[in-house]
């Protein structure tokens, strides 16, 4: 049921930032050749995907970080080529085609690229514990957390106020004494 409600929420924004990025990218394409439209317009509408699915979709409660951003930007730039693709072949078949069977190639395509984007970005990018311990962590990213298989609760169950967050310090290295280390190194 989490998955589909993710899902649910993919799609809406997901596709709402696909659609209006198929309709900016023939407009920009007027300006400059459509391979580059395409990718300054999936780059733009990438990094705004990433920030709402880690908010919204996937309920991380917080900004995505860098590091998802470049995992996003991996699976995107896959999205890119089979959009890309696509589109290629239909002017390869049909040199002239109308606006609006660019428009269902390009729609297709990016819908079942968008399939396996989810896929991706459920199982490898927003993972949480509960998906990989069985830990039920949903609504937090720590990573912390997540390495310990914290047990934080969730919804109703939730405390108000921040999850606590359980850390392991490492024990820090003391310094070897300079005379031993001098003595060590100097020769005999």
């Amino acid at each position: 049921m989490k998955s589909l409600t993710s899902f649910a929420r993919f799609v809406a924004f997901g596709g709402g930032t696909g659609v209006l990025s198929s309709l900016a990218v023939p407009l920009l394409a007027v300006l400059m050749p459509w391979t580059l439209s395409n990718a300054l317009i999936t780059i733009a509408s990438t990094v705004l995907c990433t920030e709402l699915h880690a908010r919204y979709t996937f309920r991380t409660g917080r900004r995505a970080g860098l590091r998802r951003h470049w995992q996003s930007a991996g699976s995107a730039a896959a999205a890119y080529a089979a959009t890309s693709v696509a589109v290629l072949a239909l002017h390869a078949i049909q040199p002239t085609p109308g606006m609006l069977t660019e428009q269902l190639v390009y729609l297709s395509a990016s819908g079942l690229a968008g399939i396996v984007r989810f896929v991706i970005l459920r199982l490898f990018v927003f993972a949480t514990a509960t998906d990989t311990t069985g830990a039920d962590v949903t609504g937090t990213d720590d990573e912390t957390t997540r390495a310990n298989g914290a047990n934080v609760p969730t919804g109703a169950n939730r405390p108000a106020g921040p999850a606590k967050v359980t850390t392991i310090t490492r024990p820090r290295r003391q310094p070897a004494p300079a005379a031993g280390l001098t003595a060590a190194l100097s020769p005999s």
